[in-house]
């Protein structure tokens, strides 16, 4: 399978989260609605990530993650281009390969992930890059999940 990258828009990339951006005029925007967790013994948890880029498109993305009760923020604090691989929960179980997208972000954009969305590693383009990193956490196996997919090739338009 074959995905080509498409700019982050945040109609784009609504059945799969938020994308989250300061505000272009001098005010304060909220980005509380997509934070989510239904783990009455989760805590919040956040983290800081210093990620070290591939060195150019394509990659093979042939390993996915989701956080099933939970939501996960991405927050740019350092970074140039990165990539997002995101795919819907298949009905029948594990990631629905056939309806994922890809996206390019800017500097300024960053996402959260709907709960049980699957979703490829964090991935930057261009140089090191560091984001804070929010999702909540119980210390249990349901705090994340991997699996592998049939890899999916994720290229640049052109």
């Amino acid at each position: 399978m074959e995905l080509v990258v498409q700019k982050l828009t945040r109609a784009a990339f609504a059945p799969y989260g938020e994308v989250i951006a300061a505000p272009e005029t001098p005010s304060r925007e909220y980005f509380d609605a997509g934070l989510a967790s239904t783990r009455a013994g989760a805590w919040p948890s956040l983290s800081m990530v210093l990620k070290a880029p591939v060195d150019r498109l394509p990659i093979e993305a042939g390993l996915l993650e989701r956080h099933e009760f939970s939501s996960q923020t991405f927050v740019p604090l350092d970074v140039s281009r990165w990539l997002i691989v995101v795919c819907p929960h298949a009905s029948g179980g594990g990631p629905d390969a056939s309806r994922a997208a890809a996206f390019l972000a800017g500097p300024d954009q960053g996402v959260t992930y709907h709960m049980n969305t699957w979703h490829h590693g964090l991935t930057v383009l261009d140089r090191p890059a560091r984001f804070a990193v929010f999702m909540w956490r119980d210390g249990t196996s349901s705090d994340e999940e991997f699996v592998p997919v049939e890899p999916m090739t994720v290229r640049e338009r052109g």
